[in-house]
């Protein structure tokens, strides 16, 4: 469905979804409509690298599931992190693939990208790098990754079929994608989709 289609302002869409992670970076601790922190990414069995994750960046955690599930990352991987948020999946996944391993966090928003950056230099890891940027539009060459990750994030984008391909450009042939996200059974209705609040919480 294109955003046409959908008949939402996508600009104020991803106003709203900045401004809400925004307050995720900064006020960990208030409540939010989903589940945040340790004790949520424990209740999901994320694997044991979680120990090791700083809680400046794990106090942050607004993912939906577990990646990891789908399958351990493996040592000397390139890993790209779509919607990195503060950082927890990224570092993760750092340490999974080792010194031989490069991980790639994107994030569209500004604090959260910062606060992962913060949360890499704390855990003392050089082989993850965190970047501003849109999902719909990778700043990354053809074939850059072996695996992509992605926790709660292609669920905000309204253009999917957009992202999945920039996903398909960017993944080495034979490379795999590891999603956790929202998914519905039941059409939508249009003046759900136009809702802001249903797109951002």
């Amino acid at each position: 469905m294109s955003v046409e289609e959908i008949g939402i302002d996508v600009g104020v869409l991803k106003h709203e979804i900045k401004k809400t992670y925004a307050s995720v970076s900064s006020e960990p601790h208030a409540e939010f409509v989903f589940p945040t922190g340790r004790a949520w990414a424990e209740d999901l069995d994320y694997p044991e690298e979680l120990a090791r994750v700083p809680e400046s960046a794990v106090e942050s955690f607004a993912g939906v599931a577990n990646p990891f599930s789908l399958g351990r990352l493996e040592p000397g991987e390139r890993v790209l992190d779509l919607g990195s948020g503060a950082g927890t999946d990224s570092l993760v996944a750092a340490q999974m693939v080792g010194d031989g391993g490069r991980v790639t966090g994107i994030d569209m928003t500004p604090e959260m990208v910062a606060k992962a950056r913060g949360a890499a230099a704390e855990l003392g890891v050089a082989n993850v790098e965190f970047l501003e940027g849109e999902a719909e539009r990778l700043p990354f060459e053809d074939a850059s990754f072996d695996v992509v990750i992605s926790n709660g994030v292609i669920d905000l984008i309204p253009d999917k079929d957009v992202v999945f391909s920039e996903l398909h450009r960017v993944l080495t042939p034979g490379g795999r994608i590891q999603v956790a996200d929202v998914t519905i059974q039941n059409p939508v209705s249009a003046e759900g989709r136009r809702n802001i609040d249903l797109w951002t919480g």
